[in-house]
């Protein structure tokens, strides 16, 4: 997943006014009580934090997509 990608299934699954501000001040307890934004910027992959917002805010697995059935969200590493 690239960060674009993690921004668009930002914008389509929490809606692109709440999606930044989620982003930047709700701190993720599976990345050390980082934000989405401190993640990224400290290299974690895309796609873990992706999985780790969604995790924590139970967003149901057929959400995760943003609703693009068509859409592959890789899968988290084991």
């Amino acid at each position: 997943m690239r960060h674009s990608e993690f921004w668009s299934l930002m914008d389509a699954v929490f809606g692109e006014v709440y999606a930044p501000t989620l982003a930047r001040d709700h701190a993720l307890t599976a990345l050390s009580s980082r934000t989405c934004v401190q993640a990224l910027e400290d290299g974690v992959a895309p796609r873990d934090v992706w999985h780790a917002l969604c995790d924590e805010l139970e967003v149901p697995q057929d959400r995760r997509d943003g609703g693009d059935r068509r859409r592959v969200i890789p899968p988290r590493r084991r």
